[in-house]
């Protein structure tokens, strides 16, 4: 890596505003935000729908919420303060869009174009389209399901959870609105809220375009090797646009803060971003919603699933991590009011670890290529991070007392 490196990931067109957190000056952008993605669900579902009306439903309680746990300061907002940043944040997506993404699309606009050319082949594009809203409805009503199961886990527990959130940077927030079963709930919202805005691109995809029968076992290997590649691009990806999410105070505000805006535990999980910021990212800057079927299905799962596994840092509520866990990577430090790391945080070749964590370390060297396993290594070059910080320290600590 050298200086043009870093002059790609931290450029900055507009100005530069480190955000971790929502004000109440910040009502009119939230409540806008809110807005574009209530208008979002309705025109990618149709009205009738019941994840359109959840998602309506969602966005009115998020908006109702924000005065009761942040006040309310009316300001003009930052969009029309300074509207360029609408033109520089498309700037950052599109140059920081992977070709990976471009060929997940040519392969699904090919197999259309060969659906189109021989209508006389079986192709049952009906029937795959049939299987394929099968599959969506599977995945988002199961995992909704899960998310409960991890809710009432924190509600039985809430006073376990107010005890943890009490000894970390999140003391502040609880002492302006002390209710812990508020931000209980405010999270399991924002979870679900999330994850239904995050996955309209895949339906739109299944609604919109064609697959084929015939197609299907070639289509599903070009995905897999085409995931593949993806992975080795993902933190190279990610550590642009999260770093643009906290210092560009309009994504902040309008993309990434959310997923900052309620308490770090697994409800808020869905694929580590915000409520636009997960239909933006999935419309241009992940090739899962292109792949067939069956492939987006066993990915977007895959991927909800174990976010909301490792967002859960609070110990000893369900979905309990390990210490290993911890202790190869170290997102909870991003999320208990540290802007980094801003990659995906993963550091499996420390020389000093337990036995659990070494265990750890070696399934993320079987699992993960190079570029995700030690993905820590952009945020040392770029930052002059140290792992070895005193937060994570505290963080370790508190697990500590809690998990014995």
């Amino acid at each position: 890596m050298n200086e043009i490196d870093k002059g790609h990931y931290h450029q900055l067109y507009g100005v530069r505003k480190a955000r971790v957190s929502y004000f109440a000056k910040d009502f009119m952008d939230y409540a806008l935000m809110t807005s574009i993605s209530a208008a979002i669900i309705y025109f990618s579902y149709g009205a009738g729908q019941w994840m359109t009306i959840a998602g309506l439903i969602l966005c009115v309680g998020m908006i109702v919420l924000f005065p009761i746990r942040h006040g309310l300061e009316l300001r003009r907002p930052v969009v029309l303060q300074r509207p360029q940043d609408i033109a520089y944040m498309i700037a950052y997506k599109a140059r920081n869009i992977k070709p990976v993404v471009l060929l997940a699309l040519a392969i699904l606009l090919l197999e259309n174009l060969f659906i189109y050319l021989t209508p006389q082949l079986p192709h049952h594009v009906e029937l795959m389209r049939k299987i394929a809203l099968y599959l969506f409805f599977m995945h988002l009503l199961g995992l909704t399901l899960y998310r409960t199961v991890v809710l009432v886990a924190h509600l039985r527990k809430k006073e376990l959870v107010r005890e943890v959130l009490l000894q970390t940077t999140w003391k502040k927030y609880l002492a302006k609105q002390p209710n812990i079963t508020l931000h209980i709930l405010h999270a399991y919202a924002t979870g679900v809220l999330t994850h239904i805005i995050m996955i309209a691109p895949w339906y739109l995809v299944i609604n919109h375009l064609n697959f084929s029968v015939l197609a299907l076992p070639i289509v599903c290997l070009l995905n897999v090797a085409t995931q593949f590649q993806h992975f080795k691009v993902l933190n190279a990806w990610f550590y642009r646009d999260h770093w643009l999410g906290h210092n560009s105070e309009f994504e902040f505000l309008y993309l990434h803060g959310t997923h900052h805006d309620a308490i770090p535990c697994g409800l808020i999980g869905v694929a580590g971003n915000g409520h636009l910021e997960g239909f933006l990212r999935y419309t241009v800057s992940f090739p899962t919603q292109f792949f067939n079927p069956l492939v987006s299905f066993a990915l977007f799962t895959a991927v909800v699933k174990q976010d909301i596994d490792t967002h859960q840092y609070v110990p000893c509520v369900f979905p309990k991590r390990t210490r290993s866990f911890h202790e190869v990577t170290q997102h909870s430090t991003h999320h208990f009011g540290r802007l980094e790391p801003y990659s995906l945080g993963l550091k499996s070749d420390q020389l000093s670890m337990s036995e659990g964590a070494r265990n750890a370390a070696r399934d993320l060297n079987r699992g993960l290529p190079v570029e995700l396993r030690n993905s820590i290594e952009l945020d040392e070059h770029l930052t002059e991070f140290q792992w070895d910080n005193t937060p994570y320290r505290q963080y370790l600590d508190l697990f500590d007392r809690y998990q014995k």
